[in-house]
């Protein structure tokens, strides 16, 4: 997978990029970042981006020409599968979604500024708006990172456990159960016997219900989309 990102402010993604599990799918061929500054498109010696928007009121507005000539100087080097713009009033994302996008190929995400970009942008370029959620950031260079980071990590061969993926949380609507790890007791507090037994069938059940307990505790929102029946909810009755 490749992945560019177009932003006014490209050190901000300078870190995210270069550590820890995205800096290792890069290393291994198996997906690459690429952060394209957008003055470099623009015109003049301010290498203006943004101007004031037509109509008036507060805040500017990014401007057409500069994030049109990268974007189509961009599309003469590959075709890209979806083009996204990240933005507070795009669908917002979540694991399906993310399990979608890392099937793809190439991915092109625009960051956006100020009060977003000149409309005539998303309605000839982009493929897909999303949002990180129901908050605004100061610029989309953030949002990108976050997308571009659950995205990769699902790609096969990223992670050196392959399986651990598809038991985070959301990936089946569900919240993830709780860990443990050693020690089996500490200040009196011991782990589930369950889950010291060897039992594998009897520790996929514990995981299972325990996980339904939290995600009917926290979001039980997803359990209309988890696809459970009321048998299987039942058990789980506080």
């Amino acid at each position: 997978m490749h992945i560019d990102i177009i932003s006014v402010v490209p050190a901000l993604l300078e870190g995210p990029f270069s550590h820890s599990i995205l800096k290792r799918a890069e290393e291994k061929g198996i997906a690459s970042v690429q952060v394209h500054n957008l003055r470099d498109y623009a015109v003049g010696k301010q290498k203006q981006v943004d101007d004031y928007a037509f109509g008036g009121g507060a805040g500017m507005v990014m401007m057409i020409e500069p994030i049109a000539r990268c974007i189509e100087a961009l599309q003469k080097e590959r075709t890209y599968d979806e083009i996204i713009y990240v933005t507070p009033d795009g669908k917002t994302f979540d694991q399906p979604m993310a399990n979608t996008l890392s099937m793809k190929q190439n991915l092109l995400i625009l960051c956006g500024h100020y009060k977003g970009v000149d409309e005539r942008i998303r309605e000839r370029f982009i493929t897909q708006e999303i949002s990180i959620g129901d908050f605004v950031l100061s610029g989309g260079e953030l949002a990108a990172a976050v997308i571009a980071d659950a995205v990769i990590r699902l790609i096969p061969g990223v992670l050196n456990d392959e399986t651990s993926a598809l038991t985070d949380s959301f990936q089946d609507h569900l919240l993830a159960p709780p860990v443990y790890t050693r020690p089996a007791e500490w200040q009196g507090m011991d782990v589930p016997e369950v889950l010291l037994s060897g039992h594998e069938a009897k520790i996929n059940e514990w995981r299972f219900d325990a996980s339904v307990r939290r995600t009917k505790e926290r979001r039980p929102d997803l359990l209309a989309k988890s696809g459970l029946v009321k048998g299987e909810l039942k058990s789980n009755k506080q």
